[in-house]
């Protein structure tokens, strides 16, 4: 499977977060904020927020003395048989609050062996998850998780993925040209949220952002109720803003 080249996302900083939790592990007595700042030679402009975001995450604790140490949560992760039980359930913790920070269902997708395939997802009584008519499998290009996974890949990618999964017409709004939906995939900036309004199935709006972790495909999307497509843009913005924490679990 061929990549194109690493956009660049609002949280393109998860790899200034790996250095800084590198800092803080070295530290075992704790570790200022200067000196973080120092030894990672992030401005403090860049450092302020990530240590918000790592607090917040539970990955470093503040000492009495205002410094930083390795928090819980990285703790829990250690190694082993649990490893992966503690990442999923440190992300489904991590998605859960993401769905009432948004109020819409969110869903973790990656593009596995040539699939689509999510992962996890966190709904709710209020906050109802997409109906799967359809197989996800087969609607990558009317979903905006599926739009999503297709714009990490290049033309060799997407042709081999869309000579498998046939183009099929979902709703009067489903693209069905390849050219054109190549064309749109192109022209999506890396920083812009991926929009489904209606592709894949009326009376629901989708919205989805790249999660880029070193060689992985994957995406953060969400859905709504029609009704609610006033909220989408504004959902889609925010989930943006609250992917940092997924990267960084897919990344440890």
């Amino acid at each position: 499977m061929a990549l194109k080249p690493e956009p660049t996302a609002p949280f393109h900083s998860v790899q200034y977060v790996l250095r800084v939790l590198e800092t803080v592990s070295r530290h075992t007595g704790g570790v200022t904020d200067a000196q973080i700042a120092r030894e990672t030679g992030l401005p403090t402009g860049h450092l302020a927020p990530l240590l918000a975001m790592l607090l917040r995450e539970g990955y470093v604790e503040r000492v009495s003395d205002g410094a930083y140490v390795i928090g819980d949560s990285l703790v829990l992760l250690g190694s082993g048989a649990s490893r992966q039980q503690a990442l999923e359930a440190k992300l489904q913790e991590t998605l859960a609050e993401i769905r009432d920070s948004v109020g819409a269902a969110v869903y973790l997708s990656r593009y596995v062996d040539g699939e689509v395939r999510i992962t996890q997802y966190a709904d709710g009584p209020h906050t109802p998850k997409v109906n799967e008519y359809v197989d996800f499998r087969s609607a990558a290009h009317a979903s905006a998780l599926g739009k999503c996974l297709l714009t990490q890949l290049d033309r060799n990618g997407r042709r081999d993925h869309l000579a498998r999964h046939k183009i099929t017409r979902f709703t009067s709004r489903t693209i069905t040209s390849e050219k054109l939906l190549f064309s749109k995939l192109d022209s999506q900036p890396p920083t812009v949220p991926v929009l489904d309004l209606q592709e894949y199935a009326l009376g629901t709006v989708c919205a989805a952002v790249p999660l880029t972790a070193g060689a992985a495909v994957g995406c953060l999307a969400l859905s709504l109720p029609i009704e609610h497509a006033h909220r989408l843009r504004s959902a889609a913005d925010k989930l943006n803003r609250k992917a940092a924490p997924v990267v960084l679990s897919l990344v440890l």
